[in-house]
């Protein structure tokens, strides 16, 4: 749970990063290069998301959450383009690219806060699951 959960946060804080630089490149070769850190992160964040969700769900339930997710990660995409889109006829390709750089490190860096938060919820989860061992008392 640890891995997945800190790479979802590092992966959002690189796919960030990852923009913001490609925001102000004019260099074709790094361009490309920092797409590849942009596709990266992307790819482990949603990895990330989509191990996290199946594992916290009941097996009963999975298949209508993941439905829901599907929707909520796939299907609202459109709509993000569509407000990307509006933005960048305003303020320009790039500054949009710059503005949802820092808003991905933002959520990562709030997520990465919010942690020890949603760990008290999911832990139970994975103990009760046999996904990870109950910590002994004397090292908590």
């Amino acid at each position: 749970m640890l891995i997945e959960t800190t790479g979802y946060s590092f992966s959002t804080f690189v796919l960030g990063c990852g923009l913001v630089a490609f925001s102000f490149s004019s260099y074709l070769p790094l361009s490309l290069g920092l797409m590849l850190v942009v596709g990266f992160g992307i790819i482990v964040c949603m990895a990330s998301c989509n191990t996290i969700m199946q594992t916290i769900v009941d097996e009963d339930k999975r298949g209508r959450v993941m439905s829901f997710y599907a929707i909520a990660f796939i299907g609202m995409a459109p709509f993000g383009s569509l407000i990307g889109g509006s933005i960048a006829h305003k303020i320009g390709a790039p500054f949009t690219i710059v503005l949802c750089g820092i808003l991905s490190i933002a959520g990562a860096v709030l997520f990465y806060t919010r942690l020890s938060e949603i760990r008290k919820f999911v832990r139970p989860i994975y103990v009760r699951m046999g996904i990870i061992q109950e910590m002994p008392t004397e090292l908590q």
